[in-house]
C-alpha cells in the first residue's frame, strides 16, 4: 500500500484514525495502541501477507531477546546480545544478500550455484536495524520502558515501517504512553496534513515526473551509448528524483505520524545545501547516519585509536552502509566512495586547522569559498549517485565515460534542451527555498500562539486543514492517472 494511493488516503487512513481515537475514548490508551499496531501490521501485510508472519516473529523474538539480556549479567548477558544480533543479521543476510553471494561465487570460482527464489521483504533493513539498536541499548542499560504493546508499535508503526526513518526506542516508546496523544488536536491535524500534502507534491509532481528522464539515460547508456549532454541530463534528473522522492516520503511519514500526535525524527535537512561531505551526512538520511555512527562506527573504535584507525573505521562504516541499501556491488562502491570522500574531508580539515595554523580562507572572499565548497560537494554526491542508480559496475563506468566524452553524432534533442530550465529550477529550489520543517514546523508553528490569542484558533486551523485536504485529494487524483510508482527507498 503506497501513501500516494486512494486506498491509503481515503480508506485506510481515515478508518485507522477514527478507530484509534474512538477506542482511546471508549476503551483506553492500551486498546488504542493495540489497534494502531494491528493497523500497522495490516498495512504491511497488504503487500504480501506471508511476510507479516516474518515481521511478527522478528518482533516477538527480539522482545524475548531483550528480556533475556535484561535478566542476565556478565558474560551471559554479552552472549545473549551476540546471539540476538547474529540472528537478526542472519535473517537479513539470507533475504537480502544470499543471491549476491551466490552470484559473486559463481563469477569468481566459475561455479553454477542456482539462485534462490527469494522475494525481499519490504522494510526488512529498517525493522532489523531498529531492533538491533534496541537490543544494544538494553545491553547498555539504556532502555527505560518495556511495555510489549508499545514495543510492537515502535517496530511496526506504519508511517516509518517501509522506508524509515530508523527509529530509536527512547524517542518513540515514551510518546505512545502520553495521554494527550490519544485525543485529536486541530494543531496536529493542520501541521500533519501540511507535511503530508507537501510530501505528496514532492513525490507526485516532481520525483515521478522527472523519473522517465533518468530512466531513459541509464537504460540507453549501456545499450546505445549517449553523449555528454544526455548523460548529464540523466544523472542530474536522477539526483533530483532521488532527492524529492526520499524527501517526499520523509515529509509524509512525519505528517502521518503527527495525525496521532507522535513526532517522528526528521530524516532529511536540505542535504544539497551541504558545503562538505561531513555536512552532507548530517543532512541526508539523518537517522541512518546516526545508527551507523552510534552502533557501528563507535563499536569499531571511532576516533579513539588514532587517525589511521579512524579513517579505516570510516571506510568500513560507509562500505557497510552502502551494502545496507541493497544487494549489489554498486552500493558497496557508492558507500566506499563516500567513505573516501569523508576521509579526504577530515584530512583537509586536519591540514587546515593544524598544519596551516588554522588559517581560514587565505584571503579568498567568503562567498566564493563557500560557493566552491558547495559545488565540489554537490559534484562528489552526483558522481556517487551514478553507482547508486546504475544496474552494474560496468553500466556506472559507461555513464561516467559518457559524462566526459562526446561520441560522434551525439547531440541533444529539442526535448532535451527544454529540460534544462526545469533542472535549473529544481537546483534553485533545493538550494534557496527553506525546507519543509523550516516552513511548517518553524514558520507555521511559530504563528500558533498568535492564533490562540486571536480567539479564532480552531476556526482558522479547521479552514487550513480543509484546504490541505482539498490539495491532497487533487494530488491523489493526479497520482491515480499514472502507473503506480513506488518510493525508491522501498527497494532497501
Amino acid at each position: 500500500m503506497l501513501f500516494t494511493t486512494g486506498v491509503f488516503l481515503f480508506l485506510y487512513l481515515p478508518v485507522t484514525l477514527l478507530v484509534f481515537f474512538a477506542s482511546a475514548r471508549l476503551f483506553g490508551r492500551s486498546a488504542a495502541a493495540a489497534w494502531l499496531a494491528l493497523a500497522s501490521l495490516f498495512f504491511y501485510g497488504y503487500w504480501l501477507p506471508a511476510y507479516t508472519l516474518l515481521l511478527l516473529v522478528s518482533v516477538a523474538a527480539n522482545y524475548g531477546f531483550g528480556t533475556l539480556i535484561l535478566k542476565r549479567s556478565g558474560a551471559a548477558r554479552r552472549a545473549w546480545l551476540i546471539a540476538a544480533v547474529t540472528a537478526n543479521l542472519g535473517v537479513l543476510a539470507y533475504y537480502k544478500y544470499a543471491n549476491l553471494l551466490l552470484q559473486s561465487a559463481n563469477a569468481v570460482a566459475g561455479t553454477h550455484f542456482p539462485l534462490l527464489a527469494i522475494i525481499l521483504p519490504l522494510g526488512i533493513s529498517f525493522f532489523t536495524f531498529t531492533q538491533i539498536a534496541y537490543l544494544a541499548d538494553v545491553y547498555a542499560g539504556k532502555v527505560k520502558e518495556r511495555n510489549p504493546i508499545h514495543y510492537i508499535l515502535f517496530v511496526t508503526y506504519f508511517p516509518h515501517l517501509i522506508a524509515g526513518p530508523v527509529l530509536h526506542h527512547a524517542e518513540m516508546m515514551p510518546q505512545f504512553g502520553r495521554t494527550e496523544n490519544y485525543s485529536p488536536k486541530w494543531e496536529n491535524f493542520a501541521i500533519g496534513l501540511a507535511f503530508l500534502g507537501l510530501g505528496l507534491a514532492k513525490k507526485i509532481l516532481i520525483a515521478d515526473s522527472i523519473a522517465p528522464v533518468a530512466n531513459a539515460a541509464f537504460d540507453d547508456v549501456s545499450s546505445l551509448g549517449i553523449g555528454i549532454g544526455h548523460a548529464w541530463l540523466g544523472v542530474l534528473a536522477y539526483t533530483f528524483q532521488l532527492y524529492f522522492d526520499f524527501s517526499g516520503y520523509s515529509d509524509m511519514a512525519v505528517g502521518l505520524s503527527l495525525l496521532v500526535g507522535v513526532q517522528l525524527p526528521y530524516n532529511f535537512n536540505s542535504p544539497y545545501k551541504a558545503r562538505s561531505i561531513i555536512d552532507f551526512w548530517r543532512r541526508w538520511h539523518i537517522t541512518l547516519s546516526r545508527f551507523l555512527r552510534d552502533y557501528l562506527y563507535f563499536t569499531l573504535g571511532g576516533n579513539r585509536k588514532g587517525p589511521l584507525r579512524r579513517h579505516v573505521n570510516l571506510l568500513l562504516t560507509m562500505l557497510l552502509g552502502g551494502l545496507w541499501h541493497g544487494a549489489s556491488w554498486t552500493f558497496a562502491v557508492w558507500g566506499g566512495l563516500h567513505g573516501v570522500f569523508l576521509v579526504l574531508n577530515h584530512g583537509w580539515r586536519y591540514f587546515r586547522d593544524r598544519l596551516a595554523g588554522g588559517a581560514s580562507g587565505w584571503g579568498v572572499p567568503a562567498p566564493l569559498r563557500q560557493g566552491t565548497a558547495g559545488l565540489l560537494t554537490f559534484l562528489c554526491v552526483v558522481l556517487a549517485w551514478v553507482f547508486f542508480r546504475a544496474k552494474s559496475i560496468g553500466a556506472a563506468f559507461a555513464m561516467i565515460e559518457s559524462m566526459v566524452r562526446q561520441p560522434a553524432g551525439a547531440h541533444l534533442s529539442a526535448a532535451d534542451w527544454q529540460l534544462l530550465p526545469w533542472l535549473a529550477a529544481l537546483l534553485a529550489l533545493v538550494l534557496i527555498v527553506p525546507n519543509s520543517q523550516q516552513l511548517i514546523d518553524g514558520q507555521f508553528r511559530a504563528r500558533l500562539p498568535q492564533l490562540r490569542a486571536s480567539g479564532r484558533h480552531r476556526e482558522i486551523l479547521g479552514f487550513v486543514a480543509g484546504v490541505e485536504v482539498v490539495a491532497i485529494v487533487m494530488l491523489a487524483l493526479i497520482a491515480a492517472r499514472r502507473a503506480s510508482t513506488e518510493f525508491i527507498y522501498f527497494n532497501f
